[in-house]
């Protein structure tokens, strides 16, 4: 691991997480093909970190919004009240709880997802397929579902979207914000929902690795070189963020699904050709 490593894997985990192209999928076609450091095996604890890090980012960019789940969640446990004249909005919260529901049924074969991260042609289709969804999500008419008028239903399949997308290659955004316009949301809600929704997934998956992490042991004389990248994670996350959010609001996804069929197309030859 050097700072220059660390720098590029915090880069690739920040714009990819949160931009529709697949952060998992990037990560290992670097690794693989630019023989960078295998930071799931090699430094889990710096894996840990990285998502750390750009969960940090998503409770920056919607801080107001996570700030009125938590304050509604302490009310429900009667911790504290809510001004008066005001009621907790519990079909929201609980939209994201049962939308994360669906990741359970990944853990009986979470071993066989990750030895999908070692197989380059199947990132290359999964992108490949990305890019079919972010391009049929553009050409779907324009929901008006809000958080006020979206159903568990909806947040049932946007869920079962998110566990499918747990393999490399297929964006957790894109197949995520693709779900929600298909169930009608509004496409700024469809973004913000599928931000929420991966917070509890990122702690969730971040609590059982950071024991693996433990066990494995942390070098603490790379602790310097792990916070840059996780710096760099940070910010590069808020920006993708801002930038999807804008595009949400202003234009399309055909760009990004222009790119993951070029990814795709790209890991493609050079797996048939690269040993």
């Amino acid at each position: 691991m050097s700072y220059i490593s660390a720098i590029i894997l915090g880069l690739v985990q920040g714009v990819a997480e949160f931009l529709p192209i697949s952060s998992s999928g990037h990560l290992s076609l670097f690794q693989h093909f630019f023989q960078l450091t295998d930071v799931e095996h090699d430094h889990m604890f710096f894996s840990v970190l990285l998502h750390l890090g750009t969960l940090v980012a998503v409770f920056f960019a919607y801080r107001r919004d996570i700030a009125e789940l938590l304050r509604e969640f302490f009310c429900m446990v009667h911790l504290r009240k809510l001004p008066q004249g005001q009621t907790p909005d519990i079909p929201a919260r609980r939209m994201i709880i049962v939308a994360t529901l669906p990741l359970l049924l990944v853990f009986p074969i979470k071993d066989r997802v990750e030895l999908l991260y070692q197989n380059t042609f199947f990132i290359a289709f999964a992108l490949v397929l990305t890019g079919t969804l972010l391009f049929v999500s553009d050409r779907m008419p324009r929901g008006h579902k809000t958080a006020g008028t979206a159903t568990m239903g909806d947040a049932i399949l946007v869920g079962l979207a998110q566990a499918v997308a747990v393999v490399p290659g297929l964006s957790r955004s894109g197949t995520t914000i693709s779900a929600g316009m298909a169930r009608g949301f509004d496409r700024t809600y469809a973004v913000k929902f599928s931000f929420l929704m991966s917070i509890p997934a990122v702690l969730g998956a971040n609590i059982l690795s950071i024991v693996d992490a433990v066990k494995a042991g942390i070098d603490t004389s790379l602790l310097p070189m792990y916070l840059v990248g996780v710096l760099v994670a940070m910010v590069s996350g808020y920006a993708s963020i801002s930038l999807l959010r804008f595009i949400s609001r202003k234009g399309r996804f055909g760009g990004f699904a222009y790119y993951c069929w070029g990814a795709g197309l790209v890991t493609l030859i050079l797996s048939l050709i690269v040993p």
